[in-house]
């Protein structure tokens, strides 16, 4: 899985002329600087193209910003950060390509909305009604895994650490919270998303800086550190946390897939119901997305937790627990710096972009189970999506991150079949 998300998405960005790196300010002004412009909203009743990147960026920047960040200083070391970016930078292209692809095949329904998705590519594209299938099938899977539990148990986690609220408790609010969205159609997502993202971005991203500005002396040794151990022949720290440049490289690369989902196909679910016309602008949606959610905000978290002074290797050979638990971490390093404030600062940014992310998977959930077993199954997929909630929020975090790592895995197969065989219907960017 590795070697193919290194090979596709580095084959899109040679394929594409390195597109991101070269014409950042191009893209830029395509996607943020078209906001200013009054081009951001909608029509009546349709779906925008920041609404619908809005949707893929709350599905893709939830807690994997936070609690994957430090999940992966924790099962990676450092090193691991610098495998997020090389995965992000070639997973840029790779998001591209898929939403360009989803706009090749999307269709509009009996409403006259835009609706798409991996699987109509596989089927249409392809021609392979079975391939389109299964990854219908992985994506519902997913959405119940990766999408669901792994967000509300960090929330219920968050909610826990710094207010002792009892998960029973937790999954009960957002049980009733969540479901007031999801009844609401993809619409109202789109809106929520639209409103929440922006918020807890500038929110979160405003606390981040300015702790890392009130330890900005061991910001060098911090940065020295992610780079020293991401080449690392031997254990990071002799043998005390075990670390070496293989759990560097396969942590980095899970959690960035985790984080921006670039190579999933997901975030095309939410992407081909924009009503913008034009694919290569929505696409460059997609490079935004990746960039803001793992170039920025996953590197200003471990930034955070590394000049922190929380993240020690003293903290694990003296066996102190919970530390495994990610959003444990990123709570204790928010205190280290702010206090108890920190603690609440850390609990509101986990719970709202995890709320974010929830609502956006049903979605991609509610999609690929509407095109396995037609609309009739949705209120049967809603009724076990909100009900997931309960034991996501109760069972044991190692449990989640192993169930999220392997429905990711089994998603991403079809898809990266799929982005190998219609590498020739991406053409590059014309500026």
């Amino acid at each position: 899985m590795l070697a193919a998300f290194f090979a596709i998405g580095l084959s899109y960005t040679v394929h594409l002329r390195f597109f991101p790196l070269f014409h950042m300010k191009f893209w830029l002004s395509a996607t943020l600087g078209s906001l200013f412009h009054r081009r951001g909203k909608s029509s009546s009743g349709k779906i925008s193209a920041f609404e619908a990147m809005s949707t893929a960026l709350a599905g893709s920047m939830g807690i994997g910003n936070i609690a994957g960040v430090a999940s992966a200083l924790v099962a990676g070391g450092p090193g691991a950060i610098f495998w997020m970016w090389i995965s992000s930078i070639f997973g840029m292209m790779t998001k591209y390509a898929e939403i360009v692809l989803g706009y090749r095949y999307r269709h509009r329904n009996t409403k006259g909305e835009w609706y798409g998705g991996p699987m109509y590519y596989m089927k249409e594209g392809l021609h392979s009604p079975l391939l389109a299938s299964i990854f219908a099938l992985f994506g519902t899977l997913a959405a119940l895994g990766m999408g669901n539990m792994t967000q509300s148990n960090s929330i219920s986690n968050a909610l826990y650490e710094v207010f002792q609220i009892p998960p029973f408790i937790s999954a009960v609010f957002l049980i009733f919270f969540c479901g007031l969205a999801v009844l609401g159609g993809f619409s109202r997502i789109a809106k929520i998303s639209a409103v929440l993202i922006p918020f807890v971005s500038i929110f979160y991203l405003a606390g981040s800086i300015l702790a890392i500005v009130l330890h900005a002396d061991r910001l060098p040794a911090a940065i020295g550190m992610i780079f020293a151990d991401a080449f690392s022949l031997r254990s990071a720290f002799g043998g005390a946390a075990g670390y070496t440049i293989i759990q560097a490289v396969r942590t980095g690369v899970a959690r960035g897939v985790f984080s921006n989902e670039a190579g999933l196909g997901s975030s095309v679910l939410a992407h081909a119901a924009s009503d913008e016309p034009d694919a290569t602008k929505q696409g460059m949606w997609g490079i935004f997305e990746v960039f803001a959610d793992t170039l920025v905000v996953c590197t200003i978290t471990a930034l955070v937790i590394l000049t922190s002074g929380v993240y020690h290797v003293s903290l694990y050979a003296s066996g102190i627990s919970g530390l495994a638990d990610g959003i444990v971490l990123a709570t204790r390093s928010f205190t280290a710096v702010f206090g108890v404030t920190g603690g609440y600062f850390t609990a509101s940014a986990t719970v709202i972009f995890a709320f974010a992310t929830l609502i956006a998977w049903s979605h991609y959930g509610a999609q690929c189970c509407s095109y396995l077993f037609g609309e009739r199954s949705l209120p049967w997929y809603r009724f076990l999506f909100l009900a997931s909630l309960l034991p996501g929020c109760m069972i044991q975090m190692d449990a989640v991150w192993e169930i999220a790592d392997t429905c990711n895995g089994l998603m991403a197969i079809p898809n990266l079949i799929a982005l190998c065989l219609l590498f020739r219907q991406v053409t590059p960017i014309r500026r």
